[in-house]
């Protein structure tokens, strides 16, 4: 991999196996991720939450990118239990200074400014989620999501990236991956969402 000027890409991929979602979708889409990337100049780094990991080596990875993308199942409305692990070992390690110093509060002002200590402000971050849910079952109020969005579904994680101080970019979404899945039309539209935003 050679160095450039295009920056650097963490991407995590967060999927947690089980016999009926065996991870091919999001893999793909990882693959896709860094072919695309690589094409454009930049260097790329994968996680997977079923490889042993090691956290200051994990802390490295954020501290060395200059973009994270979390590839990432909904599982129960949120992420896996894999990579909330991960979140729970690696994260908290961070808030050291290595992501975070600390929940951004002082002596002085003890019940201000919570969440302003993040480290991590010149990095950007997107989210590219897979759903069973379908893509109608969002943003009606008349559906299950009760008129909200897939960002406000994910509301908790954009607090955790934006707790390091990192900035959001728009979020893609797949839907309906299990039932009535339209994988050729998800990677031409994860395509155009990675050249509009890279």
């Amino acid at each position: 991999m050679s160095i450039n000027e295009s920056g650097n890409v963490l991407i995590i991929n967060a999927h947690q196996y089980y016999p009926f979602s065996e991870g091919k979708l999001n893999a793909a889409l990882v693959d896709k991720a860094v072919s695309l990337l690589e094409e454009k100049g930049y260097n790329t780094r994968v996680i997977t939450m079923v490889e042993e990991y090691e956290v200051d080596e994990q802390l490295a990875h954020h501290q060395w990118a200059d973009y994270v993308i979390l590839q990432t199942p909904i599982n129960w409305m949120g992420v896996p239990w894999s990579f909330k692990k991960y979140m729970d070992e690696v994260y908290t390690a961070g808030m050291g200074g290595a992501m975070c110093a600390g929940d951004g509060r002082v002596a002085e002002e003890p019940k201000k400014n919570y969440g302003t200590g993040g480290t991590l402000s010149d990095v950007k971050y997107m989210m590219s989620l897979t759903f069973n849910a379908p893509e109608e079952s969002f943003n009606d109020s008349e559906e299950f999501f009760d008129g909200k969005s897939v960002d406000d579904l994910l509301f908790p994680m954009h607090m955790n990236f934006k707790f390091f101080g990192m900035q959001p970019m728009a979020t893609f979404a797949s839907f309906d991956v299990m039932k009535n899945a339209d994988v050729e039309n998800d990677f031409k539209r994860f395509e155009a969402h990675i050249n509009k935003h890279f």
